[in-house]
């Protein structure tokens, strides 16, 4: 709702999310309760203020030690890339730090706390191809396989197949998967036998700038990553954040 200060009614909430009218009444009824939404004169619903307290906390939580953060705001402006950095939180692909890139198209929804698409992603295809077989698998049957566009690969067997042949690489790419005319490269940062210790680095930018730089893409996030590998280790050796 962040992006419709007017809010929304139930029938376009519905629609929006595809679900049924009497389950989203139920459910503004218990969010409005609880305090997450906030119902207008009008009808409509707005974001309530513990969703900002919510989102404030998850964001301190999941925050980059502060050399880290620098060093992925440094990347941004060094490329005019959006970059993000992405772990899992709670067994689930999430986002953890995000510096936009003003060449970068805005996706208003990859912020701090989106894990959802990790299928249709480079961030979650990364973190994915950490995953034995068999958990990747039952990640994806929890989480489902949205077809965000015309491209999003949305069989078992083509991701697996795309994930071995990106991560021998070392470098996981999405051109159009998740959003139409947006590629996005991702690679590892750090790697530890515990899911919580594996950090990945993505960009975005333009699908026709990636066409044709691609090489220079490639090189650019391999070595912004092993800067923020640095710097990770740094924190984690000084035990600061």
């Amino acid at each position: 709702m962040g992006d419709t200060p007017k809010g929304l009614t139930p029938k376009q909430i519905a629609r929006r999310c595809e679900l049924n009218l009497a389950t989203v009444y139920h459910l503004v009824r218990t969010l409005s309760y609880e305090g997450y939404l906030h119902r207008r004169d009008n009808g409509t619903f707005v974001a309530g203020l513990n969703f900002s307290d919510r989102y404030r906390e998850m964001s301190a939580a999941f925050s980059a030690p502060v050399n880290v953060a620098d060093g992925l705001r440094r990347a941004a402006g060094r490329t005019g890339h959006s970059h993000f950095l992405g772990r899992f939180i709670n067994g689930r692909v999430a986002i953890t730090g995000v510096a936009e890139g003003a060449r970068s198209p805005h996706l208003e929804d990859l912020i701090v706390g989106f894990d959802d698409g990790a299928h249709a992603t480079a961030l979650g295809k990364a973190l994915l191809g950490t995953l034995s077989a068999p958990a990747r698998s039952r990640y994806l049957r929890e989480s489902g396989m949205r077809k965000y566009t015309a491209k999003t690969i949305t069989e078992h067997d083509r991701l697996e197949y795309e994930l071995t042949l990106h991560g021998q690489r070392g470098l996981f790419v999405e051109v159009g998967q998740y959003r139409p005319n947006v590629a996005c490269a991702a690679t590892m940062v750090s790697y530890g036998p515990d899911p919580d210790q594996i950090v990945v680095l993505a960009c975005t930018l333009p699908m026709e700038e990636f066409v044709t730089t691609a090489a220079t893409v490639n090189q650019r996030i391999r070595a912004a990553a092993q800067g923020l590998a640095n710097a990770l280790t740094q924190s984690n050796e000084s035990g600061t954040g």
